[in-house]
């Protein structure tokens, strides 16, 4: 066979030996579902395709995103309204049945008013007595409208515009600007739940304004709203807040003060108009603003009430008085038992006197406080049966709620000589009675008068007067401690006395009611008294619950030693430590008292009229800069009963010189016939004199009224 061979152009050309296409081939386009072509002869190479758009597939996957976020939305908020309703089951579980809840009565409050019934005090949950929507202004419920909520006859309890705004508000003021609660909300927290700030409490609230505004009408809701809120200084409702802070009803308010009350509410702590007057009256500002936006009233009126702002008043013995409601929240168990119902309480204070005392005792303190290291002073006035008056139980009673007239016992130095005094002429001394004026030792112990001087021999007046207490001390050993302790508690002190040689110089603690109950009877004629304030008790619509029933008078000292007494202590006015202490045209007595090292100063000085104590001295029982009972105590009593005696008819005080009740001794003298009587006796009552510093004058034991003493009453000296 001939040879097979290929020739150079049998073969198959391939690469740059293959023939060129003469048009070039659309390329193939598929999406992801169909099938891949059939692939092209290998004689045709494929060559770089340029980039696929893919618009198509961009779009499925855009919508498929929307879908599922539109799906779980929809899965989120049914959770979250089921979240929000099993919410609002289990807040809803935790309120009483809506069905069974009524409007809470009020809490019992506790009105605490003068003997001329006047406001002083109120104790418990300030509530006023409820005031008709009719009865107020119309002005005042609308600025509460005005301010708090503008839509209140739109909305049925909740406002959903108010709180979308409230919530803009906050937003833009990236903090709480603005509140959403309507004041069927803010009526439903004030009568049924707390004050706390959580959702579970929100919750309630809206529950409970819903039920609100089914059970009432708005007419009802406004009225409970503005009888309940509170309004800050313990006053709940708009009668409390009128009187606690402008002295009148509700009823009279003037559009500046309707404003200023609705701008309470806000933050009624720390707006009360008592406390910080120029925030009150910047907010009542903004409620006459809202006010005039809302035509409730004009904008010159509003102009002219922002030109002239309202000013809280200052209630008589605003700050002290709060002493006496103490004392009075202290004995109304007592007298009424457990109280559960709103009462009030008749008192024997004067408003005015009241006001008096504070002014003396503040007054002297802030004069005179630095230089005498004094810090706290108290005063206690009663009337000669006990009835108290006016009672200062510290300087400031925002500082120091400490009652330092009734709580506090203190050494009353020689304040207590009257009962050493009284007990020793009881006995059978006089107060021409001569004793002496010497040093002392009694085992180490050595008495000294306050001047470090001594007279010799004085009369017991003359003792009494000028404080001499190597005298007090030698009588009260003279009539024995333990019968000086006798007088004094038959008297009226309740506190325990040691029954020792120094009692007679006061060493044994008292309280100044006690003390000054003490010296009633020296006023009255001997007749022992029970300091009382209370009068009588009835509640809101007049059930009388108590009412203080006469007490049999006791005679505690015999008339003739009272008389006896009286001129003994007015003596301490006239020549003694307490000249200062003066009434024009009034007869008066008293005693002095200093305690050990300064400790304590006091004046108790009473008329036929009032018995009135003044103590001054630091609660931590550090020694003044030498104040004395005849210094800072005088000048504050005399200061306050000047003021007590105005206009009162003049009355001398029983059995004592100058009375015109009961004759005098010297006016018994005229009327009886005593041939036996020294012929030398003047045919007045001669006044002891000054004892001169050496000795005391020889004929301190004669005289008329010592004769008549030795005729009358037996002659013992």
């Amino acid at each position: 066979m001939a040879d097979l061979r290929l020739d150079p152009k049998d073969r198959i050309p391939a690469g740059e030996d293959a023939p060129k296409k003469s048009a070039r081939k659309k390329p193939v386009e598929f999406d992801d579902d169909d099938e891949a072509p059939a692939r092209e002869p290998k004689s045709a190479p494929p060559k770089a395709a340029p980039p696929k758009p893919k618009p198509a597939r961009s779009k499925s996957r855009w919508g498929m995103s929307i879908g599922r976020m539109f799906y779980w939305a929809l899965v989120c908020g049914l959770w979250g309204v089921i979240a929000l309703v099993g919410v609002v089951i289990w807040a809803g579980a935790h309120l009483p049945p809506i069905q069974s809840l009524e409007i809470p009565k009020r809490p019992p409050t506790i009105e605490i008013v003068g003997f001329d019934g006047s406001m002083l005090a109120q104790r418990g949950e300030m509530a006023g007595a409820n005031v008709a929507l009719k009865d107020l202004p119309p002005y005042l419920p609308k600025a509460f409208i005005a301010i708090e909520d503008r839509r209140f006859y739109q909305h049925f309890g909740i406002d959903p515009i108010g709180i979308a705004r409230a919530v803009v508000a906050n937003i833009l003021h990236r903090g709480v600007s603005q509140g959403g609660s309507t004041l069927t909300q803010q009526l439903a927290k004030n009568l049924f739940l707390t004050q706390e700030r959580t959702l579970a409490r929100k919750l309630q609230e809206a529950e409970l304004a819903l039920w609100l505004e089914r059970k009432y009408s708005k007419r009802d809701i406004l009225e409970l709203y503005l009888n309940r809120v509170y309004f800050g200084s313990g006053a709940y409702g708009v009668e409390a807040a009128a009187q606690r802070y402008f002295g009148k009803s509700a009823r009279q308010v003037t559009v500046g003060e309707a404003a200023m009350l609705a701008g309470l509410v806000k933050s009624p702590s720390r707006l009360a108009p008592n406390r910080n007057p120029e925030g009150a009256a910047k907010r009542a500002q903004t409620v006459l603003a809202a006010m005039a936006e809302a035509k409730f009233i004009s904008d010159a009126q509003a102009q002219a009430q922002i030109a002239h702002p309202s000013v809280a008043v200052k209630p008589a013995g605003a700050g002290t008085v709060n002493y006496v409601a103490d004392w009075i929240g202290e004995v109304l168990d007592d007298l009424v038992g457990q109280v559960e119902e709103s009462i009030v309480v008749e008192t024997t204070i004067d408003p005015k006197l009241q006001s008096v005392a504070e002014a003396a005792i503040i007054d002297e303190l802030a004069a005179k406080s630095v230089k005498f290291n004094v810090s706290q002073g108290a005063l206690v006035a009663m009337t000669p049966d006990g009835a108290v008056r006016a009672m200062v139980g510290g300087r400031n009673y925002a500082d120091s709620q400490f009652n330092r007239a009734v709580t506090a016992k203190r050494q009353p130095g020689s304040a207590f000589k009257p009962f050493v005094y009284l007990t020793a002429i009881e006995q059978g001394l006089t107060p021409d009675t001569v004793r002496q004026d010497a040093p002392l030792d009694l085992k180490g112990w050595k008495p000294e008068n306050y001047t470090r001087e001594y007279f010799g021999a004085v009369t017991l007046t003359q003792a009494l007067a000028m404080s001499l207490n190597t005298v007090a001390v030698r009588v009260g050993l003279e009539v024995g401690p333990k019968n000086v302790v006798r007088t004094a508690h038959r008297l009226g002190i309740a506190s325990r006395l040691d029954p020792n040689p120094s009692i007679a110089l006061g060493t044994s603690e008292v309280s100044m009611i006690e003390l000054v109950g003490a010296y009633a009877p020296f006023s009255n004629g001997g007749v022992s008294v029970s300091p009382h304030v209370v009068t009588r008790i009835k509640t809101l619509d007049g059930k009388l619950l108590y009412m203080r029933q006469a007490e049999q008078p006791a005679q505690v000292i015999e008339p003739r030693n009272a008389a006896m007494m009286n001129q003994m202590m007015q003596e301490t006015l006239i020549s003694g430590t307490a000249k200062k202490a003066e009434i024009p045209g009034w007869v008066a007595a008293g005693k002095t008292g200093t305690s050990q090292d300064f400790r304590d100063a006091w004046f108790i000085g009473y008329t036929a009229h009032l018995v009135t104590g003044v103590w001054l001295g630091n609660d931590d029982n550090s020694p003044t800069r030498k104040a004395t009972g005849g210094g800072l105590p005088v000048e504050v009593w005399t200061r306050f009963m000047r003021s007590a005696h105005q206009g009162v008819p003049v009355a001398a005080l029983p059995n004592a010189q100058g009375s015109g009740l009961v004759p005098t001794l010297a006016q018994i003298a005229s009327q009886i016939t005593a041939p036996s009587a020294p012929a030398s006796n003047p045919a007045t009552t001669a006044r002891a004199a000054q004892p001169s510093r050496s000795n005391a004058r020889p004929e301190a034991a004669a005289g008329l009224d010592g004769w008549l003493v030795d005729r009358l009453f037996g002659g013992q000296r």
